[in-house]
C-alpha cells in the first residue's frame, strides 16, 4: 500500500475550488505514503486535453485515479479506458455517467443551488429582481445549479430574474457579464450565481461602480469566505471541493487496503453567512479534511 501512486483529475487551474481539491488529496496521500500525480488541462475545462492526459495516466499505470469529468459525457470512451486497464476510479465533483466506478463523492447541486436562493430571497424580502450568473453550460453542476436557484425563485415569488447570463464558472466572465448588464441599465436588487468565483467578479464590478447589494455564491472558497466576513458578501453555499477531494483519496487508500467502501458519500448542505462563516475562515492549506468516520 504505501508506495502507491494515484492519479488526481481536475478540470482547471483558475477555479481556487479545485485548487483546494489537489491540497485535499495530497494531504490525505502524505498521511498514508502515498504518492498523488496531478493531471490538469492547461486550457480551463478543456475535453480533449483531459482525454489526452486521461491517456497519460493509463500508461503511467497508477494504482487509483481521483477524477472530476471536465464533461459528463464528452470523456466516456477515456473512462471506458481506465476501466479496461483495471485501474479503480474514483469520482468526485460531477458524476460519470459510463464505465463502473467505485466511489462517487459530492453534494446536492440542486439543494445547494435552491437554499442559498432562498437566503438571498429571505434578504430581500422574497421582493425584487434578481441577477443570475450562469456556469459553463458544458458543465452538468451549472445546469443542476440554474435549475436549483430558479426553483428558489419560484419559492419566493414575487421575487424574480432581472436577467440570467453565462459566467462560465469563470471570475472575468462573470465581471464581463455584470459590466454589460450595468452598462444596458438592466436594474435588480441581487446577484445569486452558480459559484463563488462568479460571486467574486460580480462583485468586483458592482463595487467599481459604487453598487452595494447583496450578492451569493456556491463553494465556501477562502475570498469568498473573507467577502462574507467583512460585509461584502451576502452568503454562500458550503460545496467543498477540497472535502471532496480528501474523502475520494481516502476511500482510494482503503480500497487499496482491501477494505470495503460505499459507492456513494454525499457532504451535507451548509449555507456560510456572517453568523457562521469563522469556520470556514481560513486558508485551503489551514483547513482541515474531514475525518472519515464524521463522513462514512
Amino acid at each position: 500500500m504505501a508506495g502507491a501512486t494515484i492519479a488526481v483529475f481536475t478540470k482547471n487551474r483558475t477555479n481556487p475550488a479545485y485548487e483546494g481539491a489537489r491540497l485535499g488529496a495530497d494531504r490525505v496521500a502524505a498521511v498514508h505514503g502515498v504518492r498523488t500525480v496531478h493531471y490538469v488541462p492547461e486550457t480551463p475545462d478543456d475535453v480533449a486535453q483531459q482525454i489526452e492526459l486521461i491517456g497519460r495516466a493509463i500508461a503511467a499505470r497508477p494504482h487509483a485515479i481521483v477524477f472530476v469529468p471536465v464533461h459528463e459525457t464528452a470523456v466516456n470512451e477515456s473512462i471506458l479506458g481506465i476501466n479496461a486497464a483495471g485501474i479503480p476510479l474514483f469520482n468526485l465533483i460531477v458524476a460519470t455517467t459510463a464505465g463502473e466506478r467505485v466511489t462517487f463523492v459530492g453534494s446536492d447541486d440542486a439543494a445547494l443551488a435552491t437554499s442559498i436562493t432562498r437566503r438571498l430571497a429571505k434578504h430581500l424580502g422574497d421582493r425584487g429582481r434578481v441577477v443570475v450568473l450562469e456556469g459553463s453550460p458544458a458543465s452538468p453542476t451549472s445546469r443542476v445549479r440554474h435549475a436549483g436557484i430558479l426553483t428558489g425563485i419560484a419559492m419566493s415569488r414575487p421575487l424574480a430574474v432581472a436577467a440570467s447570463v453565462r459566467g462560465d464558472y469563470q471570475r472575468a466572465t462573470a465581471r464581463e457579464a455584470m459590466a454589460a448588464l450595468l452598462a444596458a441599465g438592466v436594474e435588480f436588487d441581487g446577484v445569486v450565481a452558480a459559484n463563488d468565483t462568479m460571486a467574486l467578479g460580480a462583485l468586483d464590478v458592482l463595487e467599481e461602480h459604487g453598487r452595494s447589494l447583496p450578492v451569493v455564491g456556491i463553494n465556501a472558497i477562502p475570498e469568498a469566505i473573507e467577502a462574507i466576513r467583512d460585509g461584502r458578501m451576502l452568503a454562500t453555499a458550503d460545496f467543498d471541493a477540497m472535502k471532496m477531494a480528501c474523502v475520494a483519496t481516502e476511500a482510494a487508500v482503503r480500497h487499496l487496503r482491501g477494505e470495503r467502501v460505499p459507492t456513494s458519500i454525499m457532504l451535507p448542505v451548509q449555507i456560510v453567512d456572517t453568523s457562521n462563516c469563522a469556520a470556514w475562515d481560513r486558508p485551503y492549506s489551514e483547513r482541515a479534511c474531514p475525518a472519515w468516520n464524521d463522513i462514512v
